[in-house]
């Protein structure tokens, strides 16, 4: 049984799309990041930097006492070695599949957190702020486009690293951008939309927290 601490943003995102995919047994503690609800000591024992997504296996591999993992990209790459799965064993494709979740961690996340906050929750409209992470974020989606105009996935099958980019893409629309100008972003972000896994990952919205009317 894997406890997922979660709340319905893109890094939340990235461990309910693993936990779907892989078929693992988990059960959800949301964290309620607009109540604050990320600064309570039960929740900072396991996430010390006060963020979600966390999760704690109960039952780790070779038995012994439960793991807690904070980061989304270091519960990803736990889930996947725990599993076997969506990490190749291929050395090359192995390497392909860090280098990008890696560049998702320190880029494309950030860069457009950055984007949603100045753009949409900032107190203050800086235009120069404004500007500036909307164009990194679209340098980002060029990176991201040109790798995919020669593979389907970022490293080879279906990965760790897809799962990571992906829901930052989900929100291409609040970050100022249309998929249009980016043809292979959008042919690998409809494929991805389309599995079932995702389709069920993103259903958990509507439970957790459903958009409010109007």
């Amino acid at each position: 049984m894997i406890d997922l601490y979660y709340w319905t943003t893109p890094n939340g995102h990235k461990v309910s799309l693993f936990l779907e995919e892989a078929g693992l047994e988990y059960r959800i503690h949301p964290i309620n990041i607009g109540k604050d609800e990320q600064f309570q000591p039960h929740f900072l024992k396991i996430a010390p930097n006060n963020r979600i997504p966390a999760i704690v296996d109960q039952a780790p591999a070779g038995g012994g006492a439960p793991i807690s993992i904070f980061e989304s990209g270091a519960i990803l790459l736990y889930l996947a070695e725990k599993t076997g799965k969506f990490i190749a064993s291929d050395l090359r494709d192995r390497v392909a599949t860090l280098e990008w979740l890696f560049w998702q961690m320190g880029g494309l996340g950030p860069m457009a957190g950055q984007n949603h906050h100045f753009n949409h929750a900032a107190p203050e409209k800086i235009p120069y702020a404004m500007n500036r992470y909307i164009k990194e974020t679209g340098r980002l989606y060029g990176v991201l486009d040109r790798r995919l105009a020669d593979w389907d996935f970022l490293a080879g099958d279906y990965s760790i690293a897809d799962m990571a980019c992906y829901p930052w893409v989900v929100s291409h629309a609040r970050q100022s951008l249309s998929l249009e100008d980016f043809p292979h972003v959008k042919r690998w972000y409809e494929t991805i939309k389309a599995r079932p896994a995702t389709e069920r990952a993103y259903a958990l919205v509507q439970s957790v927290n459903p958009p409010k009317a109007g």
